[in-house]
């Protein structure tokens, strides 16, 4: 037997034991298809045409633009692009090629998360929804609002230059909150609790008075987040119950994969009540707030991934994620530059977004 022949053999061997990398998908939400972003299908998924195709004609189908000519315009429109309608078909639909473009015979995907909008990503990713019913959902909730945002969101920092939550910074922040909330004509809640940052959505009085109530850190916070609803937080009730009557449970499945949601719960392939998750996708999530932050505690330790795959576009979902992980001293994870020398080391967390990281993961 000649040398080559040995050796391609040895090379097969070699490759059929090498153990996969356990990784936790993280899908991202409203306000990751930025200017940045534009022609991000274009340049990464022009072999998607299955899923583009299904977006683009169900779009058709109601009127709507069409994600492959939103994501080709020439310039990126802050009104157009971040549009609820628009923002939720484009995210989804760079999300869910970045999902089919992972080496799956380099990862075993383990469990699937994601923030805010990004639940409905992961139900279709984790096979709950399948493609085009999760776009249908993703399409209907994306459009609720048509004929105007209701309320809006604003986020503020509750860490300190290195990446760690300062407590008594968060109690002076939700005790901003309480103040405000009881003025007169105001709604203000936490909305999404996003690693060293709340998310607050309420009405214009209600965010008015907690911006005014919250001292200026950075030059940049209290930041009102533009065309964003208030989401997870009891404002949207109409529209919880709109969507329920529009989607009933029989559009949803057992997940193939488990599913960590914005509670911390895990949606288990053959324990799952099919009815239940019906319900938090349409009722619970929409009107309670949104713990990512819990989500990203039990991805971590109930699956305790080698790696943490945050699906494009954009990247913004990592400083968050990377806050969770030296909240709770994870790899030993203490402080922004610890988690900074670790990525440059051996990267635990992914970011489909980001080139050189992307490297690592495609096929």
């Amino acid at each position: 037997m000649s040398s080559s022949i040995k050796n391609t053999d040895k090379e097969a061997v070699n490759a059929m034991s090498k153990k996969k990398q356990r990784a936790v998908v993280i899908c991202p939400g409203r306000g990751t298809y930025n200017k940045e972003e534009l022609g991000y299908l274009q340049r990464l998924h022009s072999d998607k045409t299955e899923i583009v195709s299904l977006i683009d004609d169900f779009r058709d189908s109601k009127g709507q633009m069409k994600v492959s000519e939103l994501d080709g315009m020439e310039n990126y429109s802050m009104r157009t692009h971040t549009a609820g309608e628009n923002a939720s078909a484009l995210i989804y639909a760079c999300a869910l090629s970045d999902y089919q473009a992972i080496n799956k015979d380099e990862f075993d995907i383990v469990a699937v998360t994601g923030n805010s909008m990004g639940w409905y990503i992961a139900l279709a990713v984790a096979g709950a929804l399948k493609p085009k019913k999760a776009f249908e959902l993703i399409n209907t909730m994306g459009s609720m609002m048509t004929k105007g945002v209701i309320g809006g969101q604003m986020i503020y920092p509750i860490i300190n230059d290195e990446w760690q939550i300062n407590r008594v910074q968060e109690q002076k922040v939700m005790q901003c909150l309480a103040q405000a909330d009881q003025q007169s004509g105001c709604e203000v809640y936490v909305s999404i609790h996003l690693g060293g940052y709340l998310v607050f959505g309420g009405n214009k009085a209600g965010l008015k008075a907690l911006e005014a109530l919250l001292p200026v850190v950075q030059e940049r916070y209290p930041m009102n987040l533009f065309n964003h609803a208030a989401f997870h937080t009891p404002l949207l009730h109409d529209v919880s119950k709109q969507a329920m009557k529009l989607m009933s449970a029989e559009l949803f499945n057992a997940p193939e994969i488990p599913l960590i949601d914005g509670l911390g719960q895990i949606w288990q392939p053959y324990s799952c009540d099919v009815e239940q998750l019906h319900n938090y996708t349409l009722s619970t999530q929409v009107v309670e707030p949104y713990n990512f932050s819990k989500a990203i505690e039990v991805a971590i330790k109930e699956f305790a991934p080698d790696k943490l795959i945050i699906l494009g576009p954009g990247a913004t979902l990592g400083g968050a994620v990377a806050q969770s992980l030296i909240s709770h001293d994870w790899l030993n994870l203490t402080s922004k530059a610890d988690f900074i020398a670790q990525q440059k080391e051996d990267p635990y967390i992914l970011a489909m977004g980001l080139a050189e990281q992307r490297k690592s993961v495609v096929l």
